[in-house]
């Protein structure tokens, strides 16, 4: 997971006063000490000699014309701010409101630009923030989709580091209207960016921050100040105690979320586990050599150290006896060589995928799927093919898929005859000795009765129209194979 970033907005909350606003810094910094965060803090730029309109200047009437005016700071002034924010370590991010104010960020240094809710559509300013060649953080409040989508695009397509900002611009947030699903929405749109979640709510409130970052949210931004006997904060604004309290809140979530990685069991959880399995029991005797299968076994609790258990206990394991084995005993790992060949069964199902869509064959969706593996899977690379039987009431419709260089070993049929439509690829057949070379567009009938083989260098699909197909209706020539009993591995959700 990225190392979540916290911003601090400083905003207005120093009050035209540097001296307040480097105390701001310094007390902000006490209070995220000793988090594994990475931390940054945050400024507003407005060149107001031309942002705000001149028949608008000095009008006490009008809510952030005389916030503004009030709390204006000289470039100097604000160098002092950034000054003290590196010295205590913070990175530095400021939203510009205009061109100007860019220009200013790019002098001073300044290493993120962060775009107000605002002005996320102030394509004007955006395209002299794409010119900066600086990440990019963009808050989405009351942003439609669309908008949004279009922002994305803009930044992205010119190279610039975006991270997307869930926002709802309520000062202060009800909680009711926080929305913070929309951070797991945003992840799924936009999987090629960073989002954050750029919180208003009262900061006596640390669900959000904590439900933000379980949803995906690694940017995380919210007002500071610092009261004084002239300063009241505003209710959305968070004291040094109230940062600590919330980033406490987000360390929590953080390790109550954990990894998104499966990591293995814990040794504790392990051995918890395993004390609750059903144990193997042998039910008879077993000789050495013997496959120990289902009638050799049962399943009961409870397991005992070294006991092979019904978890592991599958149709793509094969256990083998080292020794002589007593009914009555649990078996023992030690005492059998165990075959896996789920993964032998995974690499054959891949193939066959990739076959078919080299050969753009369709295949219905849900039709089962059938590994002929004649001499064990550990054999199908050179003995084996896979059927997918598409249909089988008084005619049958199969698609055959062999591998290059597997051959199928011959047999015969009383019961049905079928005919083969090769699809994709080459194959050598032998009817009743005679050696045939079949490719793609080739028809081929084998009669009831008739021995027939194939092997193919190439890898070949081919269609199988047959009358009904019985499962006792295949007769090999090799008598090993009709004697083994596991000579087919049956899958139906494989596609």
């Amino acid at each position: 997971m990225t190392q979540p970033l916290f911003i601090f907005e400083m905003a207005n909350n120093h009050m035209g006063d540097t001296a307040h606003g480097v105390a701001i810094i310094r007390a902000m910094r006490d209070a995220c000490a000793g988090f594994p965060f990475e931390f940054a803090f945050k400024l507003q730029y407005r060149d107001l000699d031309t942002f705000i309109h001149p028949s608008f200047k000095g009008r006490n009437d009008v809510k952030y014309v005389k916030r503004f005016e009030e709390t204006r700071l000289a470039r100097e002034q604000f160098q002092t701010l950034l000054d003290a924010m590196r010295e205590c370590g913070f990175k530095t991010v400021c939203t510009p409101f205009d061109e100007a104010s860019v220009d200013l960020i790019d002098a001073q240094g300044i290493e993120i630009i962060k775009i107000a809710s605002c002005s996320l559509t102030d394509w004007p300013l955006l395209e002299r923030i794409a010119r900066s060649n600086k990440p990019v953080i963009a808050s989405t409040a009351g942003a439609t989709p669309e908008e949004i989508d279009t922002v994305v695009s803009f930044f992205l397509h010119r190279g610039r580091p975006l991270t997307l900002m869930h926002c709802v611009a309520e000062y202060p947030t009800p909680l009711e209207n926080l929305h913070i699903a929309r951070v797991e929405a945003l992840r799924r749109r936009y999987p090629e960016v960073r989002i954050g979640f750029s919180t208003h709510e009262s900061p006596g409130h640390h669900e959000p921050v904590m439900l933000a970052l379980a949803k995906g949210a690694t940017v995380f931004e919210r007002h500071v100040g610092l009261p004084s006997p002239t300063v009241t904060l505003n209710a959305y604004s968070a004291n040094p105690q109230q940062v600590r309290s919330w980033l406490e809140a987000a360390w929590r979530a953080l390790r109550l979320c954990g990894s998104e990685a499966w990591p293995e069991a814990t040794a504790d959880e392990a051995a918890s586990l395993a004390s609750l399995r059903r144990g193997v029991f042998l039910t008879r005797d077993v000789a050495a050599s013997e496959v120990v299968d289902e009638s050799a076994v049962c399943f009961a609790f409870p397991p005992v150290a070294g006991q092979i258990t019904a978890n592991q206990w599958s149709k793509y394991s094969r256990h083998v006896a080292r020794q002589p084995l007593l009914a009555g005993t649990p078996l023992l790992a030690e005492t059998v060589d165990i075959h896996h060949e789920r993964e032998r069964v995974l690499a054959a199902v891949t193939a066959v995928r990739q076959l078919l869509q080299e050969g753009n064959i369709v295949v219905p969706g849900k039709s089962d799927l059938e590994i002929s593996h004649h001499y064990g899977m550990e054999q199908f690379a050179q003995f084996g093919l896979v059927m997918i039987t598409v249909i089988n009431r008084e005619y049958c419709k199969k698609l055959i898929a062999m591998l290059p260089g597997q051959t199928h070993p011959e047999q015969f049929h009383r019961k049905k005859e079928e005919t083969f439509v090769i699809l994709h690829g080459r194959m050598t057949l032998w009817l009743d000795g005679e050696e045939r070379q079949a490719q793609r567009g080739d028809v081929i009938t084998v009669q009831r009765g008739v021995k027939h083989k194939f092997f193919s260098d190439t890898g070949v699909v081919f269609e199988e129209i047959s009358s009904t197909h019985f499962a006792d209706d295949s007769n090999y020539s090799d008598p090993a194979i009709t004697a083994n009993p596991r000579r087919k591995t049956l899958l139906t959700y494989w596609l």
